[in-house]
């Protein structure tokens, strides 16, 4: 997963993914081709082996991810809860879990 600034402008679309659950259909990474940024909100995946999944994003473009509730492995632990970013001008906050709002 790449550092990035937290404020970003884009010409391209950004993709937005959660509750991956250790599992990246082929029709998620189709849809997010093409994006030049792909936000992740959470639940990646609870597995050690569970960060490919990131990986496998950033293949495609930078991502930005927060971590959710079943992201207990070791490697989520690095995963803000929340995180603020500006996009285009946007103000964005990053969040899985509702109450953590």
């Amino acid at each position: 997963m790449q550092a990035l600034a937290h404020h970003i402008t884009t010409e391209l679309p950004i993709g937005v993914i959660s509750d991956t659950h250790g599992l990246l259909r082929p029709e998620a990474l189709v849809m997010l081709e093409g994006c030049e940024l792909i936000l992740h909100l959470g639940d990646v995946g609870s597995a050690d082996t569970d960060a490919i999944i990131l990986e496998r994003l950033a293949e495609l473009a930078p991502v930005v991810a927060v971590r959710g509730n079943i992201d207990t492995a070791p490697w989520a632990e690095a995963l803000p809860l929340t995180l603020d970013i500006t996009v285009n001008g946007w103000r964005l906050h990053l969040v899985h879990i509702l109450q953590e709002f």
